[in-house]
């Protein structure tokens, strides 16, 4: 695959990298307390400055790559980001571990939009799906490899050791593309776009709505599998962790689908892939109540969410290139301000009717931006085929 180049695949790693830090923390924080002396509860609130962080820093350092260079906002923040991992890899107590978090969130707020942004402008013509799907799969090793593995390395060695690895993974990774990306990601032309004005581009805001929908719908409904699965079907916790290996597996397949974009047209697609997610959502409500029906479906959402996704970024990115850092990082922002609301709206459904509901309610909150996707869809017109200079 062309794609499978140096830089996309540094770029997909440093994903992996920020997506493994915001997602860790939660499956081994009683480690972490018990280890610090403190309260499972308290641990958790470095989680919550950490997506505090990431919503302010991309609303406000995000546009800093429309005018400095994307490649030098990653390089600058994964040097942060670092520095950040190894605060927390030597917290002596909570109240230094919530700092660095916060660190580490204004440092991911930076990074995502600006690797985005990267991949979008590395990509060989008709290539850009594929080359952000490509990068999207960081994710995929932030669940599979970050979160999977972070729990055996705290319970049979150390959590510290969690901060530390990811600490030298960020460096290598910023090195490597210090090297590579060799004056590629500088400035289209060096004005720094507030995100206010970003708002004014046109197609932003039916796009930005799409993606608070799929955030709500996803994390909403994703936050409480956990616990179904435990307090409602009895498995343990070693069983749980099936659900982020199924859907993570299914998340990193469907890169291979990912041409089919390019192909096709994001507006062609968007419409078809939306619609499926709502009936994958369906799905999930009907699965609820059996282990492996869950685990079964919970591999086509993986997959289908990595398409939807796909098309969200991709249709961004496309909006304005000279406004790309601030476009993207209200992307950003919208995604960590749904993840507080969509955890926070979805737990007296979960709480008070169950994980099926959970799910109805997700795959309603799919289909409005499914149906803009159709009326949408027949004004589009079809890409025609580029050629690579």
């Amino acid at each position: 695959m062309a794609v499978l180049r140096p830089v996309p695949l540094l770029l997909t790693a440093a994903v992996g990298v920020v997506g493994a830090n915001s997602l860790v923390l939660g499956p081994i924080a009683p480690v972490v307390a018990g280890n610090l002396g403190s309260e499972t509860g308290a641990v958790l609130t470095a989680s919550a400055g950490y997506g505090l962080a990431v919503a302010v820093s991309a609303l406000t350092l995000a546009p800093q790559v429309d005018r400095i260079g994307a490649g030098r906002v990653v390089v600058l923040s994964l040097v942060m980001l670092a520095l950040a991992l190894m605060l927390s890899a030597a917290a002596p107590t909570v109240a230094i571990l919530v700092p660095a978090q916060v660190l580490a969130g204004i440092a991911a707020g930076a990074a995502l939009p600006a690797i985005y942004s990267l991949a979008s402008e590395v990509a060989h013509p008709g290539e850009e799906a594929a080359t952000l799907g490509l990068v999207l799969t960081g994710w995929t090793l932030a669940l599979v490899a970050g979160v999977s593995v972070a729990g055996p390395v705290s319970e049979y060695l150390h959590w510290r050791i969690v901060y530390i690895a990811l600490a030298v993974l960020g460096v290598l990774i910023c090195l490597g593309l210090q090297i590579r990306l060799r004056g590629r990601g500088a400035p289209i032309d060096g004005r720094t776009v507030s995100p206010l004005v970003a708002l004014g581009t046109p197609g932003i805001r039916p796009a930005l709505f799409g993606v608070a929908t799929f955030m709500m719908a996803f994390y909403g409904l994703y936050t409480w599998i956990g616990p179904h699965v435990q307090l409602v079907l009895e498995r343990s916790a070693a069983a749980t962790g099936l659900i982020p290996l199924s859907y993570g597996s299914g998340f990193g397949l469907a890169v291979l689908l990912d041409r089919v974009i390019d192909r096709m047209g994001a507006a062609r697609m968007a419409p078809r892939i939306l619609f499926l997610l709502t009936g994958i959502y369906l799905g999930l409500a009907l699965s609820v109540g059996s282990f492996w029906p869950l685990v079964a479906v919970c591999f086509a959402w993986g997959l289908v969410n990595h398409l939807a996704m796909t098309l969200l970024v991709a249709r961004l990115s496309a909006l304005d290139p000279a406004r790309r850092g601030a476009i993207l990082g209200l992307y950003s922002a919208t995604t960590y301000i749904c993840v507080a609301i969509g955890v926070t709206l979805f737990r007296p459904i979960f709480e008070s009717y169950g994980l099926g509901a959970a799910a109805a309610v997700s795959a309603l909150c799919i289909l409005p931006a499914a149906m803009q996707a159709l009326r949408a869809a027949p004004r589009a017109s079809v890409p025609q085929p580029r050629r690579a200079s």
